[in-house]
């Protein structure tokens, strides 16, 4: 395996990105053991978000292995699913200081193709998305299922921490993990 660790930059990129994301959409998923994912995006989308943040992805040849989106308030409005991640934000403090008054990176979601899961691909994606973002931004964050148990151990052993849970109108957890990159 030789993966090249990368910002996405074309249009087949973003196509590999929301390919990934099918096969690891929740509603495609016969167990959810492996983790998954529960937006969907379009082409349009991911290019939109990467115009503020690159996201980052891992490529086997022409193919996207695995994948990081990065998201900015400047799109908060445009995902409708993530809107209320975002007014939860709002109403959140970190080291007691509003959460708005910081200049953050919100994860927009992670994926890795099963054939690549267990070989360290998530945490070299992360180094390379702070190598690419961690002077731009204060920290990243991000809102994970409690029921996303794969995802939750990743993201704690890469460097996130939890700042707070709430529970969605379906009555939902979601837990609101931090990196900060200002330690």
């Amino acid at each position: 395996m030789s993966l090249i660790f990368k910002t996405a930059e074309t249009y087949e990129e973003f196509v590999g990105i929301l390919d990934l994301q099918q096969e690891n959409h929740i509603k495609n998923l016969e167990s959810l053991d492996q983790g998954f994912v529960f937006a969907e995006h379009t082409v349009e989308d991911l290019w939109k978000m990467n115009s503020f943040a690159p996201h980052i992805i891992a490529k086997d040849d022409e193919h996207v292995a695995a994948y990081i989106l990065a998201m900015t308030v400047d799109c908060k409005d445009d995902i409708e699913m993530l809107i209320p991640m975002f007014e939860e934000f709002d109403q959140l403090e970190y080291k007691g200081i509003p959460l708005s008054e910081y200049n953050y990176l919100v994860v927009g979601q992670v994926a890795v193709g099963k054939d690549y899961r267990g070989q360290g691909v998530f945490d070299y994606c992360y180094e390379v998305y702070r190598a690419v973002h961690g002077d731009n931004f204060d920290f990243a964050i991000t809102e994970i299922s409690d029921q996303n148990y794969r995802s939750l151990a990743a993201h704690y052993r890469v460097g996130f921490r939890e700042l707070s849970r709430y529970p969605n109108a379906d009555g939902d957890i979601w837990v609101i993990v931090v990196w900060d990159w200002m330690e």
